[in-house]
């Protein structure tokens, strides 16, 4: 029998800056950074959307920041990492600048997608970056066929393959889990719940821990505080280094809170409004990340407010790029595009 794992519950940071991952100060100012420039491109995408420069889907990553943003810190640079729809983060730290990423959401030619993808399928593949995919848990199917393909090349590498928490209830993730556990890939399944779904709390739709799902395959997992930068990037390089050592696959379930309905078309009615003012007011990843830079790693207010001027600059600059630049032109209809064999001919 497979000796599983003892599972963990959600970990704190009181002692994470004395830890084996243990912050500098450009380490700390870099993961600011990032974080806030996820959140300022998407509340400037919010508002192209309503404005009707961006069509279709979209999805915000408004309050999971912390989450790509620190499990990126704790990689290496040959590992893979696929997703969801809810891409725009992954893409604008995996070397998609926002120019690109923000022309993408408006369908421009200049886009990283030269303006095909839209919002759910941006992709940065000379930086590992496979992908958001629209089809809930496919993601994850392909994810576990990048783990193969690292265990085949064996460069050490393993695959982040992430998926929100509605997507952790399809079949397709459970016959991922077993092949993965069956030839012992290098996987790191990350379950972003973000406790909704696309509109149904986890507590009607889940029955049990999702990181304990892999259990009857012999997969060990944890819960993590995803909302705690620190937090999860202590708990996020004890699995993978779990997984970079040949043991297998690994379950990590992040426990997380997104700002704004599923998509831009979601008001959200499913939670009352003072559930959420308690999560920005006492949970937020980014304000209270700030005031640990403050408080206790004692950085300059003045160099907090620099970053913060040039986040800000960024996106108006990525904004006006996107709506400067052109469409895709006609002849661009099926570039790019695989079509029967029937159809060519």
């Amino acid at each position: 029998m497979t000796k599983i794992k003892k599972v963990k519950k959600v970990a704190k940071s009181d002692t994470a800056l004395d830890s084996e991952t243990k912050l500098s100060s450009a380490e700390a100012k870099k993961l600011y950074r990032e974080m806030l420039l996820i959140r300022r491109f998407e509340e400037k995408a919010g508002q192209l959307y309503g404005m009707g420069l961006i069509g279709g889907f979209c999805h915000l990553y408004i309050g999971q920041e912390a989450i790509v943003a620190g499990l990126k810190s704790v990689h290496e640079p040959q590992d893979t990492v696929i997703t969801a729809y809810r891409n725009h983060g992954h893409v604008l730290l995996y070397g998609v600048s926002a120019r690109a990423a923000m022309a993408e959401l408006t369908g421009r030619s200049t886009g990283c997608s030269r303006g095909k993808g839209g919002s759910m399928h941006m992709f940065s593949v000379e930086n590992n970056f496979y992908g958001g995919h629209g089809i809930v848990g496919a993601q994850v199917s392909m994810g576990t066929g990048l783990a193969f393909a690292h265990k085949y090349k064996n460069d050490n590498g393993v695959c982040l393959s992430y998926m929100g928490d509605g997507a952790a209830d399809q079949g397709q993730v459970a016959e991922s889990y077993n092949m993965a556990a069956l030839w012992k890939l290098p996987v790191l399944y990350i379950i972003e719940n973000n406790q909704y779904s696309m509109g149904t709390s986890t507590k009607r739709h889940a029955a049990g821990d999702l990181y304990r799902r892999g259990e009857g395959f012999g997969i060990p997992g944890e819960q993590v505080d995803g909302m705690d930068i620190l937090a999860l990037r202590e708990t996020a390089k004890q699995a993978l280094d779990y997984v970079r050592s040949g043991e297998g696959p690994y379950i990590l379930e992040i426990m997380t809170y997104r700002y704004r309905g599923h998509s831009m078309s979601d008001p959200a009615k499913y939670r009352s409004k003072e559930e959420l003012a308690d999560i920005k007011d006492n949970r937020d990843p980014i304000k209270n990340f700030k005031a640990l830079l403050l408080n206790e790693m004692k950085i300059n207010e003045d160099e907090i407010k620099e970053i913060e001027k040039e986040v800000k600059e960024i996106v108006r600059d990525a904004a006006d790029f996107a709506q400067q630049s052109s469409l895709p032109d006609e002849s661009e209809l099926w570039t790019d595009i695989l079509l029967p064999v029937e159809s060519v001919a």
